[in-house]
């Protein structure tokens, strides 16, 4: 007992430290948890929360009998999927790119440029994408007219569409999500290059048997995380491509949820989605990590 109070002593500037952490995860991720109820309620603004009629698993009964809702669950499972596998790769790369350039003028210039997308917002981004991708006034446009002739309309075809937001995010995210794997690469003995090097590896075979393997703890928490958020597709990078033309893909929960929820003001069926989108995501980082567990690379 009294080792741990001297303990609890010597780290007192530690904990005040942690304690706004502590304080935003309790006030904006714990206490807003008691608004799950408000899915299993019949709820309106007159009666609250608490006084609201219970209305059991209805609204859970009600979301896998609406097509709508089932079409964009499928859409935003499907887009959050290829997010995953096309975009996950890119910061791992940018990281190696990075770790092996030599001048450090250019490694600390090239670092910054794309850096800098991270903190656009996702308005901003939407209006890069628009001033490059129109169909009418959109700089990619004004030269395809000038080789075929006539526009090709970029974000109003499904799969252009997917490419535009694909490479947007890509843009926007990998530079910075490079951060943590270069952190990784850092921990990684030099000795290990320099012994690989006498032994006539080249750059490619060292990237192959030395960096990944030493970054590969890392991958695999990055994944299990990422994996968890494969139903979050997110709604402003969403809200602001979307258009009417490709919306039957492009509909996903977040934007749903804002539509019919907040607009529509039914706020249990859409409590009871956010719920459903919750759960799952819970259940992929779960056996995410048991499946890495047999690897020798679990989370917890």
């Amino acid at each position: 007992m009294f080792q741990l109070r001297r303990g609890v002593r010597q780290n007192i500037p530690l904990f005040l430290m942690f304690a706004p952490v502590l304080l935003f995860y309790v006030i904006f991720k714990y206490v807003p948890m008691f608004g799950i109820i408000i899915a299993f309620k019949h709820y309106n603004f007159a009666d609250g929360v608490l006084h609201s009629p219970w209305a059991g698993l209805d609204y859970f009964k009600m979301l896998f009998q609406n097509p709508q809702a089932i079409n964009v669950i499928r859409n935003t499972f499907l887009i959050g999927s290829i997010s995953l596998i096309v975009g996950f790769p890119f910061p791992i790369i940018v990281a190696i790119m990075l770790n092996e350039l030599r001048r450090m003028w250019f490694k600390r210039t090239v670092q910054t440029l794309i850096y800098l997308p991270h903190f656009l917002s996702w308005v901003i981004v939407g209006g890069i994408v628009v001033t490059f991708f129109a169909q009418e006034s959109g700089i990619i446009n004004h030269y395809v007219k000038l080789i075929t002739g006539d526009v090709y309309p970029f974000l109003y075809k499904h799969v252009s569409w997917m490419f535009i937001f694909l490479g947007s995010g890509i843009w926007k995210e990998a530079g910075f999500g490079a951060i943590i794997y270069l952190a990784a690469l850092t921990a990684i003995d030099p000795s290990l290059y320099e012994s690989a090097s006498i032994d006539g590896a080249s750059k490619w075979r060292q990237i192959v048997n030395i960096t990944l393997p030493g970054i590969a703890p890392t991958i695999v928490v990055m994944m299990i995380l990422n994996i968890g958020h494969v139903l979050e597709v997110g709604f402003d990078k969403v809200y602001v491509l979307q258009n009417p033309v490709v919306e039957n893909m492009t509909d996903v929960i977040s934007t749903f949820i804002y539509r019919v929820g907040i607009q529509g003001a039914q706020f249990s069926f859409t409590s009871a989605i956010g719920l459903f989108e919750s759960v799952v995501g819970f259940t992929l980082v779960y056996f995410a990590n048991r499946t890495a567990r047999r690897f020798g690379h679990g989370f917890w």
